[in-house]
């Protein structure tokens, strides 16, 4: 799995939107319930989307959205610190 270096970083709504890796990678993409766990263990709020690897039975995370009541450079030390706990 390669390692997850932050791509794109926008503000949107209510959140910060953390992208990790290019969504045109993944046939699908979720919000699943069991890394809400490891987001609000981090940060309360924040929301992890994962996407299933095309021609591969692998998940991984494709962005991280953390509540935007956090400047950006925290939204993003946050939002790496979830993923580490999801992929380690």
């Amino acid at each position: 799995m390669p390692e997850a270096d932050i791509q794109t970083f926008e503000t949107e709504d209510e959140y910060h939107h953390v992208r990790f890796r290019d969504p045109d990678r993944f046939s699908d993409i979720r919000t699943p319930d069991w890394a809400r766990n490891a987001a609000e263990s981090v940060s309360d709020g924040a929301e992890v989307r994962t996407g299933k690897v095309k021609g591969s039975d692998d998940w991984e995370v494709e962005s991280v959205l953390v509540p935007n009541d956090v400047d950006e450079d925290d939204a993003k030390s946050r939002a790496k610190e979830i993923v580490e706990k999801i992929e380690s």
